[in-house]
């Protein structure tokens, strides 16, 4: 194991213990890796790029790549990839910019499926799932448990709220709140994520409000500011509700409704 001898890896590079580097690999100048990760046959790593530990990364990603962004003028941006994430094949993840924060982000205990792609500035949590083909482009931010069905495709700057699960081909072009189940092209809500919330422990009782509080944004006939406001009253004594209030109140592009 260790390093192939057909990988280049940058000497300035630093990888932890028990680092595997594959065949054909290329590990850049800038890049940290940490303990016991996997970087498969055929990748490249570059960038100013840290991996933290315990990843595995599959053949043929480009991990922290320039951004694909006109404005970009080599500025030093980077890409920070937690800790016990899977990337599988072909996915492409790009480096920040200037004119965010300057990091693209993936969390911890990220199951990433082939062909995903995180442009720049994307901030993901943990816990996620991202089924083939799911496209992020730049600014996007994910919530934790979040789960994009195949050909996901997401605007600039929209955000996905936790526990939230898209279907097969959905385009979200506004910001998907917390616990919304939604499919189509546009989006459309569908429900709540129920089983994911089962699966994940929370109790009958949180799950009725939760289904209460959908009822009330998208069901009972009122205006966005009237539905926010009845959430923020009732997250008051169920704090399960204040993860959604709190994402209706901070939502920019609105919500897919």
């Amino acid at each position: 194991m260790g390093i192939h001898p057909t990988a280049i890896v940058h000497p300035s590079a630093k990888l932890g213990r028990g680092v595997v580097v594959g065949p054909y690999s290329v590990v850049g100048e800038h890049v940290e890796i940490g303990d016991h990760s996997v970087i498969g046959p055929h990748v490249v790593v570059t960038g100013h790029t840290m991996i933290g530990s315990d990843n595995r990364i599959f053949q043929f990603c480009s991990i922290g790549e320039q951004p694909q962004d006109k404005k970009y003028a080599g500025e030093p941006t980077r890409l920070e990839i937690g800790d016990r994430n899977t990337i599988r094949e072909f996915c492409t993840f790009n480096c920040g910019t200037a004119q965010d924060s300057g990091v693209t982000r993936l969390g911890n205990d990220n199951w990433i499926m082939a062909y995903v792609h995180l442009a720049h500035d994307c901030q993901v949590g943990d816990n996620t799932i991202f089924a083939n083909n799911a496209q992020l482009a730049g600014h996007v931010r994910v919530g934790d448990w979040a789960i994009l069905g195949g050909f996901t495709v997401v605007h600039q700057f929209v955000r996905i709220g936790a526990h939230s699960i898209t279907a097969m081909g959905t385009i979200l072009l506004q910001d998907l709140p917390p616990f919304v189940m939604a499919a189509g092209n546009p989006a459309e809500p569908r429900s709540i994520n129920a089983e994911g919330l089962k699966r994940r422990g929370f109790s009958p009782t949180a799950i009725a409000a939760i289904k209460r509080a959908y009822k009330t944004l998208y069901k009972a006939g009122m205006k966005l500011d009237e539905a926010r406001a009845a959430l923020e009253a009732e997250s008051l004594t169920v704090p399960e509700l204040s993860v959604l209030a709190g994402f209706l109140v901070a939502s920019g592009r609105g919500i897919v409704r």
